[in-house]
């Protein structure tokens, strides 16, 4: 599952698994050896079964004993972290209350107009071009720019965020991806300690749940996973099949833009995460035609559930039983966000760019390899160039209002009137900067991203 095979045509690959059955033995990497769930059925059974399958990877038996050697490329996104993916039981619904009440206080209305000022701010980085990579120029800094404003993030944090994520998902230095990641996020806990503002970070740590500085920086590996990589993605496939689909093209040119049943056929056939969702069977056990051992690790692929033959229906406009978001205690959180920024994000592009086209057919774009995402390498349209704001507009764009170009990251009220879960005190989880914390001296908090997009 980790060479190009996989990446160039997964559907080829799924098809070839089924002839196990809705099981299959895979290799995740070399010497990882793990079963592939890939009936939608036996994936519902996994991921609902917390008493037969459990999520903590401490009883990988490969991995404790040495037989996975720590710096695998796959280690760093299946090793045990103490948060809420990893986590069973009581101490799983601990960790996950702190992140539900937390991304609870965010504000919709909110989110949605700094993803259309965050767009705004990109298109006019490149319209005046006629060419761009949607790639490397839109998809992949949108979800930084959100992640940097909901959780307070300095820019150059979050650059060094975003490389270590990006370097875990491909495999390619993983160890050392870790590394970064875990560094950045220390710095990042350490710094809301001490200023806590309005923003994801600061209210986890004031939940009841009382984390520790240990638990603060897993939560956060759990939700920059889930908020940079995946949301990329989706905005990318996305945009690739309504840009190469007949069935989306067609209604682009007669002024429709059907984004909601593109993203509804990308969860189903193209999840971001095609597969995850690892399990370790408590005990040994017959599965699918299959001996599964205790402590073996169980991937559930989201991708080929979906596309089960099985399934009775094709319809999938407005269908939201796919398992992209996973399913069961440890289903995703965050869905609903995840799936408002990525429709703003494609709305956008696409009422600012209306005639947008691929450069390349569709079937010679090029996808990175790697067993867990579903990730193009490129994504280059070209359009009618249009004039470019006059200069210094697009920084304007993002900086006019006071509550983001305070130093203090995050300070913009996400929720002003937040309205936590019946199990979160208001008082507990609310995070009022104190006066001896006010910056001396005010400066853009997305300065070194400008320089970024502007090749510097």
């Amino acid at each position: 599952m980790y060479g190009p095979d996989l990446a160039a045509d997964p559907a080829a690959a799924y098809e070839e698994m089924r002839r196990f059955g809705p099981a299959s033995p895979v290799l995740l990497a070399p010497g990882v050896d793990a079963t592939l769930v890939t009936g939608y059925q036996e994936a519902l059974s996994v991921l609902r079964s917390p008493e037969t399958f459990a999520k903590d990877p401490r009883r990988w038996r490969a991995l404790a004993d040495g037989r996975v050697p720590m710096d695998s490329p796959v280690v760093p996104m299946m090793m045990y972290r103490p948060n809420c993916l990893f986590a069973d039981g009581e101490e799983h619904r601990r960790l996950r209350q702190a992140v539900t009440d937390s991304l609870e206080r965010i504000d919709p209305n909110a989110l949605r107009g700094y993803v259309e000022e965050s767009a705004d701010t990109l298109i006019d980085t490149f319209c005046a071009r006629g060419e761009a990579d949607l790639l490397n120029d839109y998809a992949r800094i949108i979800p930084l720019l959100v992640f940097n404003q909901l959780f307070g993030c300095p820019p150059a944090l979050g650059d060094q965020l975003v490389a270590g994520m990006s370097g875990i998902f491909d495999g390619v230095d993983a160890e050392k991806a870790n590394a970064l990641l875990t560094q950045t996020l220390i710095e990042l806990v350490t710094l809301k300690r001490a200023k806590p503002a309005a923003d994801v970070t600061s209210w986890l740590m004031a939940h009841p749940a009382e984390l520790s500085d240990e638990e603060m920086i897993h939560q956060l590996v759990v939700l920059m996973g889930a908020g940079t990589e995946p949301e990329q993605n989706l905005i990318a496939n996305g945009l690739r099949l309504l840009l190469s689909d007949d069935r989306f093209a067609g209604n682009l040119a007669g002024g429709s833009l059907p984004v909601d049943d593109a993203l509804d056929e990308v969860l189903w056939a193209d999840p971001p995460m095609a597969n995850y969702a690892v399990h370790y069977p408590v005990h040994d056990l017959d599965f699918s035609g299959l001996r599964l051992r205790a402590g073996e690790p169980v991937v559930v692929s989201f991708a080929a559930a979906n596309t089960d033959p099985s399934l009775s229906s094709d319809q999938r406009a407005g269908n939201r039983a796919h398992l992209a978001w996973s399913a069961g205690p440890h289903a995703c959180p965050a869905q609903s966000s995840a799936r408002l920024i990525a429709s703003v994000a494609v709305e956008k592009l696409l009422d600012r760019l209306p005639d947008l086209e691929l450069t390349r057919p569709v079937d010679e774009l090029e996808w990175r390899p790697g067993p867990f995402h579903r990730a193009l390498s490129a994504l280059p349209v070209r359009f009618p160039a249009v004039a470019a704001p006059p200069a210094g507009a697009a920084t304007a764009a993002v900086s006019s209002a006071p509550a983001k170009t305070d130093e203090t990251p995050g300070e913009m009220p996400w929720n002003a009137s937040p309205a936590p879960s019946p199990s979160t005190s208001r008082a507990a989880t609310s995070t009022p900067r104190e006066p001896n914390s006010a910056p001396t001296g005010r400066r853009r908090w997305w300065s070194s991203l400008a320089g970024w997009w502007r090749g510097r």
